[in-house]
C-alpha cells in the first residue's frame, strides 16, 4: 500500500509525532482511512507506534522520512520528475495560444498585403499612378497603426496610467482570457473537512449539528433536516459517536479526536465555509482589451481574407505563401472564432456558476447567524454536550511502550521509574 500524500502532508505539519486524531483534524480524511494510512507510512518511511499508558497509540516519524520514501519508492521519483517536467509543458501550452494569435495575424495581414498588390500591379498596367496609390497605400499604413494602438507597449502606457498590476506577461494573459485560471475552489472538499475537524477539535471533540451545519451542503429539509440526516457523513468520517439529551436532542462526540500527541492552542476557524466566485481572468482590464482587440483584429481578418481567397484563382496565380495560407485557412478561421467564442461561453458560464455560489454561501452564513444567535433550546442542547468534551494529550512520560528501543529496555527502565516513584 503506498502511503497516501496528504497523510504525509499532514504529519509534517504536525511536527511528525502524531494520533490518528491529530491527522484526521488536519487532512480532513476519515478516521479509518487515517489509521490505515498512518499504518502503511510507518511501515513504509520507518516510523515508531508509541504506546500511552492509556492504551492509545502515538506515531513518530523521523524528519527525513521524505527522503526515505523517494529511495525506496521509483514511483515516487517519477512522479516527482513529471510534476517538473509538466510544470514546463503546461506553461509552453499556456503561451501557445498567444504566439498562435500573433501568428495568424502576421499571416492574414501579410497575405492580404500580397493579394493586394497583386491586384494594383495588374491594375497598374491599365490606368495611372492614383489608382495605385489609393489601392495598396491606406491598407499598409491602416494596420501598422492599429497594430501600434493594440500593441504591449501601448498597453503598458495604459496599464501604468490606471496604475494596475498583474502577474501575467502577454501570453499568460491570452491564456487566462481564453480558458481562465483554474477553480478557485479546487479544494473545496479539503477545506471543509479541515475546518470541520477543527471545530470538533476546538469544542473538545464533543459538538451539536448546528455548529457542523454551517461547513455543509445539501442538508435537506422537513424531516431529513429535523432528524439531522446530514451529520452522518461527518460521523463516518471521523468514526463519531451520538447521544440523546434528557430533553431528546441529539450530540455527537468523536473519541479519537480528544487525543491529541501535542498541546495544541484552539486554531482559528472561519464562521462558515465560504465559496470563492469564479473570476473570468487574472490578468488586468487592459490585457483583457488587448486580447480581446487583438481576437476581433484576427477574426475580421480572417473574413477579409476568405472573401479575397473566394474561388482559389487568386491563390493559384501567386501561389508560395499566398498559397500556403489558403491551404490552411479553415484552420485560421476556426481558431479566431473560437478565441472570441469560447470566452463569451464562458463569461456567461462564470455567470451562472456565480449565481450558485452566492446561494449556497448564503444558506450556509444563514446557518452560522443562526448558531451566532441561539435560542434556549440551542444553548441548553451545546450545554449537554460539553458533558462529552474531553481533552488527552500525550506527553513522553505517559508513554509505556515505543518501537524504537528493545522491549526489555524499555521495561528495565519503566521499573526503574517506578521504583524512583
Amino acid at each position: 500500500m503506498a502511503p497516501n500524500p496528504t497523510i504525509i502532508k499532514a504529519v509534517e505539519q504536525l511536527g511528525y509525532q502524531v494520533t490518528v486524531g491529530d491527522v484526521a483534524t488536519q487532512s480532513g480524511l476519515n478516521v479509518g482511512e487515517t489509521n490505515q494510512g498512518l499504518l502503511a507510512l510507518a511501515s513504509e518511511a520507518g516510523g515508531h507506534l508509541q504506546v500511552a499508558d492509556t492504551g492509545d497509540i502515538v506515531y513518530l516519524f523521523p524528519k527525513n522520512f521524505q527522503t526515505i520514501l523517494r529511495n525506496k519508492y521509483l514511483q515516487l521519483r517519477l512522479q516527482e520528475w513529471w510534476k517538473k517536467v509538466w510544470g514546463v509543458l503546461f506553461y509552453l501550452i499556456r503561451i501557445s495560444f498567444g504566439i498562435f494569435l500573433i501568428v495568424s495575424i502576421a499571416l492574414i495581414t501579410i497575405t492580404i498585403i500580397m493579394i493586394l498588390s497583386a491586384a494594383n500591379s495588374d491594375r497598374d498596367n491599365g490606368s495611372d499612378n492614383r489608382s495605385s496609390h489609393s489601392g495598396g497605400g491606406i491598407g499598409f499604413f491602416y494596420l501598422p497603426d492599429l497594430f501600434w494602438y493594440l500593441s504591449p507597449n501601448y498597453d503598458t502606457r495604459q496599464q501604468e496610467r490606471r496604475r494596475e498590476k498583474s502577474d501575467l506577461n502577454f501570453f499568460e494573459a491570452v491564456f487566462s482570457f481564453l480558458f481562465g485560471d483554474g477553480n478557485p475552489n479546487a479544494n473545496l472538499e479539503e477545506r471543509r473537512w479541515q475546518e470541520i475537524g477543527t471545530i470538533i477539535r476546538n469544542n473538545r471533540g464533543a459538538v451539536v449539528a448546528e455548529q457542523i451545519a454551517p461547513y455543509l451542503d445539501d442538508i435537506g429539509e422537513g424531516s431529513a433536516k429535523d432528524y439531522e440526516d446530514y451529520m452522518l457523513p461527518v460521523l463516518i468520517r471521523f468514526n463519531g459517536q451520538p447521544a440523546v439529551s434528557p430533553e431528546g436532542q441529539i450530540i455527537y462526540y468523536f473519541p479519537e479526536l480528544q487525543v491529541s500527541a501535542a498541546n495544541k492552542r484552539r486554531q482559528s476557524v472561519l464562521p462558515y465555509l465560504e465559496e470563492l466566485p469564479w473570476r473570468f481572468s487574472a490578468a488586468t482590464s487592459g490585457q483583457i482589451m488587448l486580447s480581446a482587440g487583438l481576437g476581433v483584429v484576427n477574426f475580421v481578418g480572417a473574413l477579409v481574407l476568405g472573401n479575397l481567397l473566394r474561388g482559389g484563382t487568386i491563390a493559384a496565380s501567386i501561389g508560395g505563401l499566398v498559397g500556403f495560407v489558403n491551404g490552411i485557412y479553415w484552420l485560421l478561421l476556426a481558431y479566431g472564432t473560437g478565441f472570441l467564442g469560447v470566452p463569451l461561453m464562458r463569461y456567461f458560464w462564470i455567470k451562472w456558476r456565480n449565481q450558485k455560489i452566492a446561494a449556497r454561501n448564503r444558506d450556509r452564513l444563514g446557518r452560522a447567524r443562526l448558531l451566532a444567535n441561539a435560542d434556549t433550546s440551542l444553548e441548553g442542547k451545546i450545554a449537554y454536550a460539553q458533558q462529552f468534551a474531553a481533552e488527552k494529550v500525550i506527553g513522553n512520560h505517559d508513554l509505556v511502550y515505543s518501537t524504537e528501543t528493545d522491549l526489555l529496555e524499555q521495561e528495565i527502565d519503566r521499573a526503574a521509574q517506578i521504583d524512583a516513584d
